[in-house]
């Protein structure tokens, strides 16, 4: 059985793909600092580099969110460095308030 209902096209994107690109480029600048304090920096990669992956949908603003997906990617990975070492630094007692009991 044929039915004559006319197909409804897509709807239109929004232009949230091009303010998720722009969004993932900002985090990214800002986790250049923020890398530092692996509290705040390491959930604000992540934020980045989802915001990027989304924002690379929109064609016109692709190098902008593979430019904030790297930078994101990049201070995720210098931020989980700097938690590491400073998880290292007070295993190792040469942080003298963060020793563990032996």
């Amino acid at each position: 059985m044929e039915t004559n209902q006319p197909v409804m096209p897509a709807p239109a994107s929004g232009g949230n793909e091009r303010i998720m690109a722009i969004a993932s480029l900002v985090l990214g600048v800002i986790n250049l600092c923020a890398w530092f304090f692996p509290i705040c920096g390491i959930p604000l990669a992540l934020v980045g580099i989802v915001l990027g992956f989304l924002g690379m949908k929109d064609q016109s603003q692709k190098t902008l969110a593979i430019i904030g997906l790297a930078l994101c990617a990049f201070t995720l990975l210098l931020g989980c460095g700097n938690a590491a070492y400073g998880v290292y630094l007070g295993y190792t007692g040469q942080i003298p308030q963060f020793q563990f009991a032996p």
